[in-house]
């Protein structure tokens, strides 16, 4: 750090000095309150790393919380796009949305009422809206109107009971719940691993969404390290990190089999025609187009036997 402050800062301080005291105001604000004063001070009034060390470790975890808060605002939209075009779940697991959905909620409130950072856990809830979209689409996708007008009853009342009012959830019931949500989060991945392994492939599943996952996770340990006490949210993430590392390593070794490369077929299939282990129209039209052509064979063959007995 020493070396750093010395041949780059020291040298860059008469230029970049009076560009980081004269910030826009919500520019500058938004620093203060990401950082601190102290840390305000040394780090872009002074442009000084040494001196208080700890505040730039706190500077990256504040980069990576809001990179990581920016990047959940899109994380799985490219998931609900696969869906949408395709209108089918296939490689997608209801149970695992359910589950994982239900983990978001609980981790939200619990940050919520115990007034950490939002840069430690910002995505959670940006996530958690595009879960119960993508859980809705598979339910729409499978038939299954009635269950997810419930299922977003469900989530609302959820959300109420934990968020919304203090006495219907205690503080140390709140505690006892995100204990149980960190084995909800991890739970939510099994059906998806199992579900990719059974199937060959990974279907719809968005590569997308499964290595920001895998890099989420990493960081969040990192960043929760750095600015939050609490062993249950630790040890969620670096579960997190194990689970989401198998299901990139997944679509990694599935991803040239035919259940994943093959999703041209499902853009072209049916709406009243998809699920888990069904064919779309352009598999079925492609067995009708291979019996055609072996009855054509069978049926031109014995002409031709008979013109040579004639000619014969």
């Amino acid at each position: 750090m020493d070396q750093v402050q010395q041949l780059v800062l020291n040298p860059l301080k008469p230029y970049l000095g009076p560009i980081t005291s004269n910030l826009p105001g919500p520019i500058n604000d938004l620093a203060i309150n990401l950082l601190g004063e102290p840390c305000h001070s040394a780090l872009l009034l002074d442009l000084d790393i040494t001196s208080h060390p700890e505040c730039l470790s706190l500077a990256i975890s504040k980069a990576l919380g809001v990179g990581i808060i920016a990047a959940a605002s899109i994380v799985k939209v490219p998931q609900i796009i696969k869906l949408v075009k395709s209108q089918s779940s296939e490689g997608l697991s209801f149970t695992s949305y359910l589950l994982e959905t239900a983990s978001f909620v609980i981790t939200l409130a619990y940050n919520v009422r115990n007034g950490f950072p939002f840069s430690t856990y910002g995505e959670t809830s940006l996530i958690a809206i595009q879960d119960v979209v993508i859980t809705v689409l598979i339910l729409v996708y499978s038939k299954k109107t009635a269950q997810a007008g419930a299922f977003l009853a469900a989530v609302g009342s959820a959300v109420y009971a934990l968020m919304g009012s203090d006495t219907l959830v205690s503080n140390a019931q709140m505690t006892s719940l995100q204990a149980g949500a960190g084995a909800l989060s991890i739970a939510s991945k099994l059906p998806q691993i199992l579900t990719i392994w059974s199937q060959g492939g990974t279907g719809q599943l968005s590569a997308f969404a499964v290595f920001n996952y895998l890099f989420g996770s990493l960081t969040r340990i990192y960043t929760t390290l750095q600015e939050v006490d609490d062993k249950l949210i630790l040890y969620g993430f670096v579960a997190g990190f194990v689970l989401n590392a198998i299901l990139a390593a997944q679509v990694l070794y599935y991803w040239n089999s035919p259940t994943t490369a093959g999703h041209g077929k499902e853009v072209d299939s049916k709406p009243g025609l998809q699920g888990v282990g069904q064919k779309g129209k352009a598999a079925l039209a492609t067995e009708e187009a291979l019996k055609v052509n072996a009855s054509a064979g069978s049926t031109t063959a014995r002409p031709s036997s008979s013109s040579g007995r004639r000619r014969g």
